[in-house]
């Protein structure tokens, strides 16, 4: 596990239109240059890749800190805005590994409680957040109205 560094551009775009591909290529640049550009709070705050042994990036976590999440009690909240690993990597202790940094980065920022969300649909997101100790708060519907 490391922080995302500038060379890292290729690969973090490649892991970042693999778990939103209704983003464009060219709204993941912009965000990731934000990023390097030390532009906060924007998110994300902080990324961590993790490498595989030959080198290859195989995953990811970007993080941020909220003024508050869903059932926490505290302010700031670490959050955990994207979580990715490569179908080839999982089941390996990747993502595990991720989250593991991600909550330290959390403690380093002063934070008591970490949060995390997904897709409705998302049940392999959901057992994932689960076996790392995350706790099910339920579903939330979101909605939105023009104005």
């Amino acid at each position: 596990m490391r922080a995302a560094g500038p060379d890292d551009s290729v690969a973090w775009l490649q892991l970042r239109q693999a778990l939103w591909p209704e983003g464009s290529e060219a709204e993941h640049r912009e965000e990731m240059d934000r990023f390097f550009a030390g532009e906060f709070p924007r998110d994300p705050w902080a990324v961590f890749l993790a490498e595989a042994e030959d080198g290859c990036v195989v995953g990811l976590a970007e993080l941020s800190l909220r003024p508050y999440a869903e059932g926490c009690r505290t302010s700031p909240v670490a959050y955990l805005e994207g979580w990715f690993v490569l179908p080839e990597a999982r089941r390996n202790g990747v993502g595990r590994a991720l989250v593991a940094a991600a909550e330290r980065w959390g403690r380093s920022q002063g934070c008591a409680e970490f949060a995390s969300d997904t897709s409705v649909d998302n049940q392999v997101s959901a057992a994932a957040h689960r076996s790392l100790g995350f706790a099910d708060l339920g579903t939330v519907r979101c909605f939105r109205k023009e104005l």
